[in-house]
């Protein structure tokens, strides 16, 4: 009998709970780190996303408030993509085909990764994305601020590989 009321209390205590506690944000970009990216991209190969980003930078922060954390966009990302977010001014080593990315110094402390630096052509400027294939070569650099349609269209354009067949500015100007 204490079996059974212990139970239905435990039971009673599990639904309760359940329907207090938050729903698990299933709309959220899964960010990754570069090597997380890669060792997934072995096993499934998909395009990879790289949000360019520093840690003093109002509008990335602003786009993971706003543009990032728009349903519509998590989930194109989340299913597309392999989506990464990259410290520009990140400190530790990245390792990736056969090379060491690593943090460089410029002056007074500061310093940019050598992989951000590839990645951007060393046009330094943030929140930056960059759109790679499955056989990492860049589809494209996008810099500046984006709202949740302008990024839109951009995934889109990767993501279908339109641009095998037409240019950014030809599709970003075509009517929806």
């Amino acid at each position: 009998m204490q079996k059974h009321v212990f139970l239905i209390a435990m039971t009673f205590f599990l639904a309760l709970t359940a329907s207090i506690l938050p729903a698990q944000d299933t709309s959220a970009v899964k960010w990754y780190t570069w090597e997380e990216a890669v060792a997934l991209h072995k096993k499934r190969p998909k395009k990879i996303f790289v949000d360019t980003y520093t840690a003093w930078c109002g509008w990335c922060k602003r786009m993971d408030k706003v543009t990032f954390s728009n349903p519509e966009v998590a989930a194109y990302l989340n299913k597309h993509f392999y989506p990464v977010k990259l410290d520009a001014e990140q400190r530790a080593d990245i390792h990736f085909n056969g090379e060491v990315f690593k943090f460089v110094e410029t002056s007074h402390g500061k310093g940019v990764h050598t992989l951000a630096y590839s990645l951007l052509d060393g046009r330094m400027g943030y929140p930056t994305m960059v759109y790679l294939n499955e056989k990492f070569e860049r589809i494209m650099i996008s810099p500046g601020y984006k709202e949740a349609p302008d990024l839109l269209k951009e995934l889109r354009f990767a993501a279908e590989e339109a641009y095998k067949t037409t240019t950014w500015e030809e599709y970003r100007n075509r009517k929806p």
